[in-house]
Formats: C-alpha cells, sequence, structure tokens
C-alpha cells in the first residue's frame, strides 16, 4: 500500500513539474516575442525618425535653393545647392530631381513645383473652366453645371447662374451647407462644389488647379480671366487640355523638358505644329510665379521605409528670411480626407444602392 502510495505521489510531482516546466517555456516564449517586438518597434520608430528628418532636411535645403536662387536663373542657369560639389546634378524646377544622400545610411528625392504650372481656380474665366474640364468624359450640361457652379461658388452674391447653384440648393442637400461666396482656400473645396465628384476631382482635377496663383497685387485687385500657364512648370494632363493638343504633342513637350527648360515660346512651334502653336499660343507663358510646392520623401534602410512631407513656400522679399511657409503637411504621401458633408453623402448613396 505505502509503496502505491509513493508511486502515485512520485507522478503527480513529476505531473507537476512538467506542467511548470511548460508553463515556464510558455512564459518565456511571451517574454521573447514581446522583447523582440519592442526591439521591433523601437528600430522601426527609429528608421521613421531617419527617414523624417531626411525629408525635413530636403525640404530646407529646396527652400533655401529657391530662396537664393529667382525662378529665372533656377530655370535657365540650372544651379546647384551646393557648387563645390562636383558630381552633384544640377537641380531644376518642375523635373524629377535626383536622390541625395543624407547621414550615413539615409537619403531623400526632391521635387520643386511651381504653381505656375496650374490653372489658378480663383482666377479662371469660363471659358478656362470649360477648357480645364475639356480632359474629362462629361457631357456638356454635367461641364455646364460644374462651370456656372463654381463661378457661383467664387461670387459675392447669391444670384445663381443659369446652371450654378447658391443657398437655395446646397441647403436642400441631405447635410446641407451654404455658399462660399468667395474664393477658395484650398482645392479640396470643390468636392463641396455642385457637380464635382470624388472621380472627377481625384481623377486629375486636384493636380491641375491651384489656389496659389498669380502675383499678391492681382489677388488684391481681384483680376480674373485667362489663366496662363507657365510651359516650363504644367503637367501632362494641363497641357492636354489645351485646344488642339493630343498625346503626341504632349509627348514631344515633356521629352524636350526632360533635358531643359523651354526659354522662349517659339521653341514650341516645330515640336508641335503651327497650327496647334496657334491656338495654345495666348495660354502660356515662361514666368514662374511666386508660389513653390516642395515635395519630399525621405528613405531609410535602403529605401524600406519612407517618410514624404510636402510644403508650399510664397517667395516674399519683404519677409525676415524673404519667404513664407503657406501650407506644411508631415502626411503627403497619404490621400487627403474628404469632407465630412461629401463623405456622408457618398456612404448615403452606396447605402441606397446597394439596399443595405
Amino acid at each position: 500500500m505505502s509503496r502505491s502510495f509513493c508511486a502515485n505521489e512520485k507522478g503527480v510531482t513529476l505531473f507537476l513539474v512538467l506542467w511548470i516546466l511548460v508553463l515556464l517555456s510558455v512564459m518565456a516564449g511571451e517574454f521573447c516575442r514581446t522583447i523582440r517586438t519592442e526591439v521591433n518597434m523601437t528600430y522601426d520608430f527609429s528608421s521613421r525618425t531617419k527617414a523624417y528628418y531626411a525629408a525635413y532636411a530636403g525640404i530646407q535645403e529646396g527652400i533655401e535653393w529657391v530662396v537664393t536662387s529667382s525662378a529665372k536663373v533656377a530655370q535657365k542657369v540650372h544651379l546647384k545647392l551646393n557648387p563645390e560639389d562636383e558630381e552633384q546634378a544640377p537641380w531644376r524646377i518642375n523635373t524629377e530631381l535626383p536622390p541625395v544622400a543624407f547621414g550615413e545610411d539615409c537619403s531623400y528625392l526632391l521635387r520643386i513645383d511651381n504653381e505656375s504650372g496650374k490653372i489658378d481656380i480663383n482666377r479662371a474665366d469660363a471659358g478656362t473652366l470649360r477648357m480645364l474640364l475639356s480632359i474629362f468624359d462629361l457631357d456638356d450640361s454635367d461641364r455646364d453645371v460644374i462651370v456656372d457652379s463654381i463661378l457661383d461658388w467664387r461670387d459675392k452674391d447669391n444670384l445663381h447662374r443659369l446652371n450654378g447653384a447658391e443657398d437655395d440648393y446646397y441647403r436642400s442637400l441631405p447635410e446641407p451647407y451654404e455658399c462660399k461666396d468667395g474664393d477658395f482656400d484650398t482645392v479640396q473645396e470643390l468636392l463641396l462644389v455642385r457637380g464635382v465628384t470624388p472621380e472627377i476631382f481625384y481623377g486629375g482635377l486636384k493636380d491641375m488647379v491651384t489656389v496659389f496663383g498669380g502675383s499678391e497685387a492681382e489677388k488684391k485687385k481681384g483680376k480674373k480671366g485667362v489663366n496662363k500657364i507657365n510651359l516650363n512648370a504644367a503637367s501632362p494632363q494641363v497641357l492636354k487640355a489645351l485646344p488642339l493638343m493630343d498625346d503626341e504633342a504632349v509627348n514631344e513637350i515633356m521629352e524636350f523638358r526632360r533635358e531643359e527648360d523651354f526659354t522662349s515660346l517659339s521653341q514650341l512651334a516645330p515640336l508641335i505644329g503651327g497650327e496647334k502653336y496657334k491656338a495654345v499660343a495666348r495660354y502660356l507663358t515662361l514666368d514662374s510665379g511666386p508660389y513653390y510646392t516642395l515635395s519630399c520623401t525621405g528613405l531609410s534602410q535602403a529605401g524600406a521605409v519612407r517618410q514624404s512631407i510636402q510644403a508650399v513656400v510664397l517667395l516674399d522679399p519683404t519677409a525676415p528670411e524673404r519667404y513664407r511657409i503657406l501650407r506644411w503637411n508631415d502626411l503627403a504621401d497619404q490621400p487627403a480626407p474628404l469632407p465630412k458633408r461629401k463623405l456622408l453623402e457618398i456612404l448615403r448613396d452606396v447605402v441606397e444602392k446597394e439596399g443595405y
């Protein structure tokens, strides 16, 4: 009897020891996993921090370069940021710049664009707006609604145009709001304008327009009319919207700009032909504006980690540092959120269509 009891006691003891070993193994494994996770998180945070400050450095160097060289000099002379660096490629605006090393294991990619290559949504007249919308697959009636509604959104009165919209229309929406009756502060405001759908806006419109066009004097005078576009800064989408322009003509222009900037509008005629040149010449200029958009992506871990910054800068000789930062976006690589009212409207349409 005593032998049987001792055997059972030994068995229970062995069983408990095994369970304790299993429990300790699980705890040790969980502890190692936690430590590994924390190490990875710390390493990831460190890499993202390095990438962010690489992007920040790129923005600062880009601002310095823009400020220390006038827009015309930057386009025609192609100054280097560091003239002593023989291997550094010349910097130019409105084109892809080579990667720049930063620190031991980081680099950044910087692009400097002048806003003069876009349509100023606050100055464009009806004809320019119709031209702008010509690249989208829209009926004439839909195009007229958007054009008139943009003009109604900007003007000071509460009288809508034939196809436009004022307070009476916007107040009748499920999520009502009022017409602004003033200039656009951001291009995202277009999503609140009658007829402008997310498909149109994110399908190209947002990259073709700006609220940073024209000189300060023109803005104060409220000057409207034909928005001349900087040939050296215009995107392919903007060029495609010009009269008689097609893919072949746009490709010729972009190929020319890969190597150098236009120094005279007359250089355009041999590239696209006399007829097209006559049709588009009145819309074009080589003058740059004082507004620049700098987009920089910092890279670490050989490009595996990326952080992006975008800034809009106004050259202002009266400012202490000769420039002013108008916009700063630390999440430049993230899509801009839809306005709340527009988002609710889209969700409501989806619910009704899908029958949820």
